[in-house]
């Protein structure tokens, strides 16, 4: 499944970096930058990640997730941080739905 979430985020971010002057690293894989120090996108960019990643899971799992939840995370344990925090948090979110 994460192999799948993974997929469908490097397929957003490619579809997002269309529209982007500072390009998502994509060729670094699970390792590119999102959000944070090290991260590419400002917070528009951020929720056009979020809202396009909520959308192509639902439609490849059939699960409604909201990747937000209204409390604030420190950046050090954000999930925005790269794309390999971003598909082990949808994984983890998706496991919790099948319990």
């Amino acid at each position: 499944m994460r192999d799948e979430i993974i997929a469908i985020l490097l397929k957003v971010c490619n579809e997002l970096n269309e529209q982007l002057k500072n390009k998502i690293e994509i060729g670094k894989g699970e390792q590119a930058p999102l959000f944070g120090k090290q991260g590419v996108l400002d917070s528009l960019g951020l929720v056009n990640l979020i809202v396009s990643a909520e959308s192509e899971v639902e439609d490849k799992f059939g699960k409604s997730l909201m990747l937000t939840d209204g409390t604030s995370l420190p950046e050090a344990n954000s999930p925005f941080r790269t794309i390999g925090s971003l598909a082990y948090y949808i994984t983890d979110l998706l496991e919790d739905e099948k319990q």
